[in-house]
């Protein structure tokens, strides 16, 4: 894979990985926002972010990575403030500043406490360094799933509409949906939380969401394409 900075210059371009859940976020955000992007995949099971022309671009070899208009900005959560911000049509953060403050914590939550232990990277090496086989990798990342799911419920209780903040779609749709399809692929019942099944169910109805579906993707393998 080559990347040189005349391949930048498209207005959007997203570098991404089907299954990656931060990935998903972007993309989410991007169709939610009704945004052109080119799709360039990188399979994370090549270890293809972990060349040095694409760390050029991510030093932490993580994806995704959006470019927009040159401009290189890694991180999902950065992008989607970015994204948020430039292109302020169909926002996805309430003016109120109290809600906007709890849409932050929501994704904090998924963002900082749950995905991180659920990663490939923290899953690899709880291989490599202590032998752990699937069932094991699986009980590690349900107990700390669960952890934050209980959380979620109990907040979006009592923020709830149709989605996760009242009837319009919101960052927090944003990191929850793809959490919660990582967690069940995790093994955890999602269904021992209502609010949440609910505010799921709503979102694929959406045909962002659809676009943005992990197993809709140019690089989603035969066996998982819906």
């Amino acid at each position: 894979m080559r990347l040189n900075r005349s391949q930048y210059m498209s207005s959007i371009v997203l570098y991404n990985y089907f299954r990656s859940s931060t990935s998903y976020r972007v993309r989410l955000a991007l169709h939610h926002k009704g945004l052109a992007f080119e799709y360039k995949p990188i399979n994370l099971l090549k270890s293809e972010q972990l060349t040095p022309e694409y760390k050029a671009i991510n030093p932490l070899g993580g994806v995704p990575t959006l470019v927009h208009d040159g401009k290189i900005i890694p991180e999902s959560f950065a992008i989607i403030e970015y994204l948020d911000e430039v292109f302020p049509q169909t926002p996805l953060m309430p003016k109120d500043a109290y809600k906007r403050a709890r849409i932050r914590q929501v994704c904090e939550v998924i963002n900082s406490f749950m995905h991180p232990m659920a990663n490939l990277k923290t899953l690899k090496y709880l291989t490599s360094k202590h032998g752990y086989d699937q069932d094991q990798k699986d009980e590690w990342a349900q107990h700390w799933i669960y952890q934050g799911l209980e959380v979620l419920e109990t907040t979006l209780k009592e923020f709830s509409g149709t989605y996760s903040f009242g009837d319009e779609i919101t960052m927090a749709d944003i990191f929850l949906i793809p959490q919660l399809l990582t967690s069940q692929r995790y093994k955890a019942d999602i269904t021992k939380f209502p609010t949440l099944v609910k505010i799921n169910n709503n979102c694929l109805k959406l045909e962002a969401f659809k676009k943005a579906h992990p197993f809709n993707q140019m690089d989603t393998p035969e066996e998982f394409k819906k």
